[in-house]
């Protein structure tokens, strides 16, 4: 047997291999990614890549980000509105670099983030064409709105029953709430937690899963709050999710969104009402009953300026018809000089209905005058 080697040499020999063959050369490559472990403290990041055959994994090296490339994944999330997680693929350049202890590793020197944003708004762009194709929403020729069935319902006329879908204790969670409690109306809302994972990869699904118990109680509810904050800036990728945005767009109930990000609007945001932040989304749910409240106000002057003039040009006519009747009164006839001729306690409006010889009362204004009628004559059509 020949004289076995130390290790330290076989390792110095690897690591001159190594270098003679890799030395000053850098590599595109396109892998997933996985098992990322970041140490922000020292600006490190230790993970994995890896390729797979039908699900199988065929190939995995080591990776590393050091201190002077750790920003390309900062640069990465704000580029892309996603996390740097497990389970992306990305694009990146690397260099070979072998430790003797640590042994082989990729080096990042820089992500493409072309390849990724890319990639994000090709499968964005996939997910809508679906929804028109299948039906679900209905997108105008050369209109970046999408129409569908929950974007499009009947608002009622104020807000009261909410549905809140939000993760608990977090900062998103606490804004909605604090807003429609401590509004300046002193309106009162019955709001209704149900709370899920609204980040990360199981969001979607769980989202889904919390609008499915809202539908069982649908007519207890007249909206639907969906709201994000407190968490990254980056993980949006569970509500750009096929199954969610169809979710959305048939619920029979309005769904408002403040998912909390001011530049990229989501799949699930295009399906609903959206607002930008969960606190706009609570301003606009109080301004809402405001609005309906000052139109009631506004209807009710209405109303008394209306009665009022209309009991007063009512009260007007009525004054006239009291003057109208006052003056075709018996007594105010009679003070005018004429008089009322009773025979046989009836009223006589004709000189046919008495005979000679009848006895009469004239009536005038203080005495009633009691005669016989001796004779009669005929005086024509006298206008007096």
């Amino acid at each position: 047997m020949p004289t076995p080697k130390k290790l330290s040499e076989l390792v110095n020999e690897i690591d001159a291999t190594i270098r003679n063959r890799f030395v000053g050369q850098a590599f595109w490559i396109k892998a997933e990614i996985t098992d990322v472990k970041k140490q922000p403290d020292k600006r490190w990041c230790f993970l994995k890549f890896i390729e797979k055959d039908r699900n199988l994994i065929t190939t995995e090296m080591g990776g590393v980000f050091w201190s002077n490339s750790y920003n390309q994944m900062e640069n990465f999330e704000a580029a892309t509105r996603q996390q740097f997680a497990s389970g992306l693929e990305i694009t990146c350049l690397v260099k070979v670099v072998f430790h003797k202890r640590f042994g082989m590793r990729l080096e990042v020197m820089e992500i493409d983030f072309a390849y990724e944003v890319g990639k994000l708004e090709n499968e964005r762009k996939q997910i809508l064409e679906r929804l028109v194709k299948e039906g679900i929403a209905v997108n105008p020729e050369g209109s970046s709105r999408y129409y569908t069935q929950n974007n499009t319902l009947e608002m009622p006329m104020v807000f009261e029953r909410i549905a809140l879908i939000a993760s608990a204790n977090t900062d998103g969670y606490r804004d909605f709430r604090k807003v429609i409690e401590n509004n300046k109306y002193g309106y009162h809302f019955s709001v209704t937690d149900f709370s899920t994972q609204i980040q990360g990869d199981a969001a979607s699904a769980l989202i889904v899963e919390r609008l499915h118990s809202i539908y069982k109680l649908k007519e207890q509810f007249d909206i639907v709050v969906i709201v994000r904050g407190g968490g990254s800036d980056t993980d949006f990728k569970s509500f750009n999710d096929f199954e969610l945005a169809k979710a959305v767009a048939l619920f029979p109930v309005p769904i408002l969104t403040g998912i909390g990000h001011d530049r990229n609007t989501s799949i699930t945001d295009l399906m609903a009402r959206q607002h930008k932040t969960p606190t706009e989304v609570a301003t606009f749910v109080i301004d809402y009953n405001g609005d309906f409240e000052n139109a009631v106000m506004q209807l009710h002057d209405r109303i008394l300026v209306t009665s009022e003039r209309l009991i007063d040009r009512a009260r007007r006519s009525l004054d006239t018809y009291k003057r109208i009747i006052a003056s075709s009164s018996p007594e105010t006839i009679m003070n005018r000089g004429f008089a009322i001729i009773r025979s046989n306690g009836k009223i006589v409006v004709d000189a046919k209905d008495i005979a000679v010889g009848a006895e009469i009362e004239t009536i005038m204004k203080q005495d009633t005058i009691l005669s016989t009628v001796t004779q009669k004559q005929d005086n024509g059509n006298t206008n007096i």
